[in-house]
């Protein structure tokens, strides 16, 4: 593998999850019967970029995405990303201190 790609390289988790990102964005174009080409136009963007998109490369810089999301009209879903944060929480809950009562005395 070469310095180049090395740093382009993501574990499987997250390329499972690129993936299906991916799907979700080109589902959402075809429901809305359009093409890679008016996406690319929309977004400001090539239409091969478009396509690496819906074949989760991931070198796409997430404006583009942002970009895209627009096209698509869905530009509020990124508001969704790290919305439930239950690990920041709970570690936030254990480092809280315990209320003591006050001593009766003095």
């Amino acid at each position: 593998m070469t310095k180049s790609t090395m740093g382009t390289k993501l574990p499987r988790k997250l390329e499972l999850k690129m993936q299906i990102v991916g799907e979700q964005i080109r589902l959402a174009r075809l429901r809305r019967n359009l093409s890679v080409v008016q996406i690319a136009e929309r977004a400001t963007c090539s239409p091969l970029t478009v396509s690496r998109i819906e074949k989760w490369v991931p070198t796409v810089a997430i404006g583009i995405y942002l970009r895209v999301l627009y096209a698509l009209q869905l530009d509020d879903d990124i508001l969704l990303l790290a919305k439930e944060d239950a690990m920041g929480k709970a570690l936030q809950d254990l480092s809280l201190k315990k209320r003591e009562r006050a001593s009766r005395k003095g």
